[in-house]
């Protein structure tokens, strides 16, 4: 059987279970929290909430995401766009596994912790990191990935200092690559070309008080973990948070050769604001910015890009919320090769989160591309209509 029938029979089975859920939650369905997973939610039992693992501090977790995208080029891809780039075909996006035991940062001891994550799917070939997981198959459409593996510390000096080392997602930017932390199933082109995903190194932060906070450390580069093991780059910055929590201002700054051997400086910054003018209705402005001096034996010219992105969101009710993404992304450069040629390009989203069960939610979306350069349809066309819609199930 090919993945494609797999993929529709898992959909359907879903689609299956779920209206029977729905149909005996009131009566057969046990007393669980308000976001409980589909196994605490079917059965009543959560590994989690055993002994061992509360007297221990350790947390296991699962999810897996699906989705379909067509757009009005028809074809088979939907490049420039990333993740969801296949067209008419279901992609098994994310089944990632982790265990975490998250560390006490606001005592007054010591505390030891860390995490580690486990990703099969579409999406694991984008958060791959060079001399790492990227050697362990050889570009498989679907494949796998180790987007996190780290230690930390926590060290009860002055307000309390954390350190991260190992593996470990970046700091760069607001969307990210986990799909039920994303409003979207599709990505924006900062995050796709202009952000890295992973760093390997150590990263410390501080709280200064309860409105500031610090972070800094050497990564080595983007995406990466043995090539140019000489080639470091710092990875920092600082955040502020109001007394009400209702607004919140992130700078996070990426500086550092790309090879160990030439001259070859990337440094970028990310702003990310963001707003809840009422409990219910969220607004946030990212402003990314970088430059790129490309290494003498890459042959490519110096090139810098920079994006605005701005999203609003609106709740509903807990199950039901609504989305708008406007972006303007300028790699006229083409200092991050999103296409053939350097261009502006312009993307507008909307969507829909609807989460009928505490443990499924479903996100549709409508999206409208344009560049000033043809870089859609194989490079034939300048702008497209994207409709797309996948679907997340928390284990």
């Amino acid at each position: 059987m090919n993945r494609k029938k797999i993929f529709k029979r898992t959909l359907l089975s879903s689609a299956v279970l779920l209206a029977s859920f729905q149909v005996f939650a009131d009566d057969t369905a046990p007393e669980v929290s308000s976001d409980a997973g589909m196994i605490e939610s079917l059965t009543g039992f959560s590994i989690n909430n055993t002994s061992f693992m509360q007297d221990t501090g350790f947390e296991v977790g699962m999810w897996a995401s699906a989705g379909i995208t067509g757009n009005t080029n028809g074809g088979t891809t939907n490049a420039p766009i990333l993740f969801n780039d296949r067209v008419n075909e279901v992609l098994f996006n994310e089944l990632n596994f982790y265990i975490e035991r998250a560390v006490n940062s606001g005592g007054s001891h010591w505390d030891i912790g860390g995490r580690f994550d486990f990703m099969y799917g579409t999406d694991a070939r984008f958060t791959q990191a060079s001399g790492w997981d990227d050697d362990w198959t050889d570009n498989h459409y679907y494949d796998i990935a180790i987007p996190q593996l780290y230690l930390e510390v926590y060290a009860p000096l002055g307000n309390g200092l954390t350190a991260k080392l190992g593996h470990f997602y970046t700091t760069i930017g607001y969307e990210v690559v986990t799909a039920p932390d994303n409003f979207f199933y599709s990505h924006a082109y900062t995050m796709l070309y202009a952000e890295p995903f992973t760093h390997t190194g150590v990263m410390f932060s501080y709280d200064i008080n309860d409105n500031f906070s610090v972070n800094g450390g050497a990564v080595m580069g983007w995406d990466n973990m043995t090539e140019n093991p000489g080639a470091w780059s710092f990875l920092g910055g600082g955040s502020w948070t109001s007394n009400d929590q209702a607004s919140s201002v992130t700078v996070q700054l990426i500086s550092g050769d790309t090879s160990d051997t030439e001259a070859s400086n990337r440094t970028m910054y990310s702003i990310v604001a963001t707003h809840d003018f009422t409990d219910n209705f969220h607004y946030i402005f990212q402003h990314d910015f970088g430059t790129q001096i490309r290494a003498d034996s890459v042959g490519q010219q110096d090139g810098n890009w920079f994006g605005i992105n701005q999203y609003v969101m609106y709740d509903i009710n807990d199950k039901l919320s609504f989305g708008l993404r406007a972006e303007w992304f300028n790699d006229k450069g083409g200092a991050n090769r999103v296409g053939p040629i350097g261009a502006n390009y312009l993307a507008a989203s909307f969507g829909v989160n609807y989460s009928p069960l505490s443990w499924l939610k479903l996100r549709p979306e409508v999206r409208y591309d344009w560049a000033d350069e043809k870089a859609f349809n194989n490079n034939r066309g300048n702008d497209q209509v994207e409709f797309a819609m996948d679907m997340i199930i928390t284990f």
